[in-house]
């Protein structure tokens, strides 16, 4: 709130009346000033309500979020993460850092992201890998070995897509039963 100004000369010197809301009253010559309110109509500005638009109506109801699709949920382990152990889930699961032991999420979807290593036996409905696996992979869905994945393990799945330019060096069992029974 801004009560007044600085001049050159030194002395606060108080912002103008605001459209005759306000006027001064007391000694200026002392530099005492006093602010208050105008008790007659004739001072203030007239103004028209003709010319104010109506307000609106603003509903007081919260406004709900627009919905986003489902989801089972997901995690990711991100680069600098190192787990040695098991890790197991029932959600969908991106792993971008390095995991030493076995992966499972056998409803869900495991994601080996590019920057990846895992040294681990994985369980899952399908698993896409970007980076490095040394292990077996069983899948009862699918498994995706994209451009630039690394595979040296055996994969069980009904399905198997290698993308050109990935790496794989191990066996490949595509019946449903071995899949269904591995799970």
């Amino acid at each position: 709130m801004t009560i007044g100004r600085w001049s050159e000369n030194t002395s606060l010197v108080p912002p103008p009346p605001a459209q005759g809301l306000h006027t001064r009253i007391g000694a200026a010559d002392k530099g005492l000033h006093m602010w208050k309110r105008n008790e007659s109509p004739e001072a203030s500005e007239p103004t028209s309500t003709a010319a104010i638009p109506p307000a609106r109506m603003v509903s007081q109801e919260p406004v709900a979020p627009k919905a986003s699709p489902p989801t089972s949920g997901s995690a990711c382990l991100g680069k600098s993460v190192v787990i040695t152990g098991e890790i197991t889930g029932s959600e969908n699961l991106t792993i971008e850092g390095r995991v030493d032991g076995i992966v499972e999420s056998r409803q869900h979807t495991i994601v080996i992201g590019d920057q990846a290593t895992v040294k681990a036996q994985i369980f899952a409905k399908e698993v896409v890998i970007l980076g490095k696996v040394i292990g077996n992979v069983t899948a009862t869905s699918k498994v995706e070995i994209r451009e630039n994945g690394t595979v040296e393990g055996d994969l069980v799945s009904p399905s198997v897509a290698i993308a050109e330019g990935a790496t794989f060096r191990g066996s490949i069992d595509m019946t449903r039963d071995s899949a269904e029974s591995a799970t």
